[in-house]
């Protein structure tokens, strides 16, 4: 089982920008596919984006295309999102999660670990 830890998170003015990370532990990152989910009080949780385990493939809801960037760093088990050009509506709790997947499409469920989430909070 792989342990999730996530940072990054805070307040933020509209048109601004945050990068979140999610340092992984507890098993090799090799063969991981990871994902971000957000969760909006009294909403389900939803797939914001996802990374391959090379890094090559990557897929985003369309909400969050062009403004937001996942990216991973497999040396230091570390995977990131970097947020830019927020919106009011992209406040919620940030999830990072990952499951073991060796193929390059990258799944948008059956995430197995996750962290405890960051807040991002945007005002307007």
């Amino acid at each position: 089982q792989v342990q999730l830890i996530e940072s990054g998170g805070g307040l933020v003015q509209a048109g601004g920008s945050l990068r979140l990370s999610c340092a992984a532990s507890g098993r090799t990152f090799s063969g991981l596919a990871m994902g971000w989910f957000r969760q909006h009080p009294e909403k389900e949780r939803e797939f914001v984006a996802g990374i391959s385990w090379t890094g090559r493939s990557t897929t985003y809801t369309d909400s969050v295309k062009g403004r937001f960037t996942i990216s991973r760093d497999n040396p230091k088990n570390t995977v990131y999102l970097q947020m830019n050009g927020l919106k009011p509506e992209d406040t919620a709790r940030y999830y990072c999660a990952a499951q073991t997947y060796w193929g390059e499409h990258v799944p948008r469920i059956g995430y197995t670990s996750w962290g405890q989430g960051t807040q991002v909070t945007v005002s307007s």
